[in-house]
């Protein structure tokens, strides 16, 4: 029996073994060479989803961040994946597995502003690319998707939103209006669309909430494999931690969105030059900060999601 070249790679990583392919041109590289993929956008992440929080990871590519989610969140706490590509759902399940993660419902779909069909253009996995980058069409050619809202999802409790959706950021918004509004989750948006930014800023704002900007590098040079070498240069991801208006704490040495803007310079494949600006980190002015969960009057009586 002739089998067709493998190209899959297995790797211990920094948050356990993962399943990954090393042609692609940012999460698998990074894996392959520095066994972690911005690393920084995990670390804020995990100081939000605390124990016992529910969190919907939309755009969760192979689970390079819904892997140290679940952890974060422990046993009593609960992760929704979506993952609309096929081989990356495929990957993102394996990597599950690997990792004995059993909190955490993964599910091969988009989400939008209303149901219905998309349609994923089908790449050889042999081929050098950015598979997490590739956008979703509203017809074909290509494999049919199904697209949901969070809204329909009627979650009883909400912690935590990380979108990262090629562009589409705001329908996913859209879609997730009432439950924004019932919730108040922290909300952790990719805004790297020169084009749809303003689009994706009042989207957001409507909602009732502030908006900090988040500008990461891909390159970490603490990174779990001891890696020197930086393969993406100045690269880096463009972000917006957005917190309910009417929330108990704002963090203080993070850049307003209102108070500064970036001026990225465009990269190919959805990736966004670090602006020269100030270092944006989370404040820890008594020991390790901790974020305070946002709560409905439904979480006093609820122990589970």
């Amino acid at each position: 029996m002739r089998y067709a070249r493998l190209f899959n790679k297995v790797r211990i990583c920094r948050h356990g073994l993962m399943v990954f392919n090393p042609n692609d041109a940012y999460v698998g590289r990074s894996l392959d060479l520095y066994g972690e993929f911005t690393e920084a956008e995990i670390e804020l992440l995990g100081r939000i989803a605390e124990d016992g929080a529910v969190v919907v990871d939309v755009g969760a590519c192979i689970g390079t961040h819904t892997i140290p989610l679940a952890r974060a969140v422990g046993p009593t706490g609960t992760v929704y994946a979506f993952e609309p590509q096929r081989l990356l759902f495929q990957t993102l399940c394996a990597n599950l597995a690997l990792n004995s993660i059993t909190n955490v419902f993964a599910h091969q779909a988009a989400l939008g502003d209303q149901p219905g069909v998309l349609f994923a253009q089908s790449v050889d996995p042999r081929c050098h690319t950015n598979f997490a980058g590739l956008s979703l069409r509203s017809s074909s050619p290509g494999e049919p998707m199904s697209v949901i809202t969070l809204d329909g999802l009627e979650l009883e409790r909400l912690h935590l939103v990380k979108i990262d959706v090629e562009g589409m950021e705001h329908t996913v918004i859209e879609g997730a209006v009432k439950m924004i509004a019932r919730c108040r989750p922290v909300l952790y948006v990719e805004n790297d669309r020169n084009d749809r930014s303003d689009e994706l800023i009042a989207c957001i704002a409507r909602q009732g909430y502030r908006m900090f900007w988040h500008t990461p590098m891909l390159y970490n040079p603490e990174n779990f494999m001891k890696c020197e070498e930086n393969v993406f240069g100045e690269i880096a991801a463009l972000n917006l931690l957005c917190l309910p208006e009417d929330g108990r704490w704002v963090p203080e040495d993070f850049a307003d969105v209102e108070g500064f803007s970036p001026e990225p310079v465009r990269v190919p494949r959805t990736r966004i030059r670090q602006p020269r600006a100030k270092e944006i980190r989370v404040p820890t002015p008594i020991g390790p900060m901790r974020f305070s969960l946002p709560t409905t009057e439904d979480d006093d009586e609820e122990t589970s999601p």
